[in-house]
């Protein structure tokens, strides 16, 4: 009897021994999410007139999709992060200098950046490099760890390189993230063209490269971009109703 309660205990130390290690793991997998969860962040939004048009099925804009994905996500992940945004495309002329840095990184910004979504009327050109480039700047990515989140339905338009900006950008930052969410590029075919794909982007810089054809798959695509990965996985796990 003894030597059978003797083995027992051996196993039960063993075991603890795995499952006590398999906890520090994830401890530890725990710990690294929540840094990233910390970096400041910037959201890039395209407004050109493209974001104006609409699906063959529908009369809903896609800007209109945009902010009712945006006003979705943005509440849950701004108690979380330093979130800022700046917008391309609208100006009194369609000109590609028409980037326009709407709130730098703050806390809690949810609020000011649903209100400027809201007041975007979606107008002229598409300079997506420029715009992550002054992004990157806004957040100090030399100095600090940085995530920039592009939302694009389109690709460059003035003559940008978004892959040789993206080497640049990562030989030069101390940590930078870019992720790009592409809406309603499915039927795009500029969006597998080397030289304009916004897309390398992402894989330069070790970012999330997404696409979304339903404001759903947007919803989803920034959970995974702008939120952090475990609260993305249980916002998942609780489930969005389909649309």
């Amino acid at each position: 009897m003894k030597r059978r309660v003797s083995t027992l205990a051996s196993a039960l130390g063993a075991f603890a021994i795995i499952f006590g290690g398999a906890l520090f793991d994830i401890g530890n997998v725990l710990a690294d999410d929540g840094e990233q969860c910390r970096d400041d962040a910037v959201l890039v939004l395209d407004s050109s007139g493209s974001m104006a048009g609409t699906d063959m099925n529908s009369l809903t804009p896609h800007v209109a999709k945009v902010r009712e994905a945006l006003a979705a996500v943005v509440p849950e992940v701004a108690p979380r992060r330093n979130l800022g945004l700046l917008v391309y495309g609208p100006g009194k002329d369609a000109r590609c200098e028409n980037i326009d840095l709407k709130l730098p990184p703050a806390p809690n910004s949810a609020e000011t950046i649903l209100g400027e979504v809201n007041r975007v009327v979606p107008f002229g050109e598409t300079p997506l490099t420029a715009a992550v480039r002054d992004a990157a700047e806004v957040l100090e990515f030399r100095e600090k760890p940085s995530v920039v989140v592009l939302l694009t339905d389109g690709e460059e338009t003035c003559g940008g390189d978004p892959c040789q900006l993206a080497r640049q950008l990562k030989a030069e930052a101390r940590k930078l993230t870019i992720h790009v969410v592409g809406f309603k590029v499915a039927g795009s075919h500029t969006w597998l063209v080397p030289e304009k794909r916004s897309a390398c982007m992402a894989e330069e810089t070790g970012g999330l490269a997404l696409t979304a054809e339903t404001r759903d798959e947007l919803i989803q695509a920034l959970q995974k971009t702008l939120g952090c990965p475990l609260f993305s996985e249980a916002a998942r796990r609780g489930g969005v109703a389909e649309r």
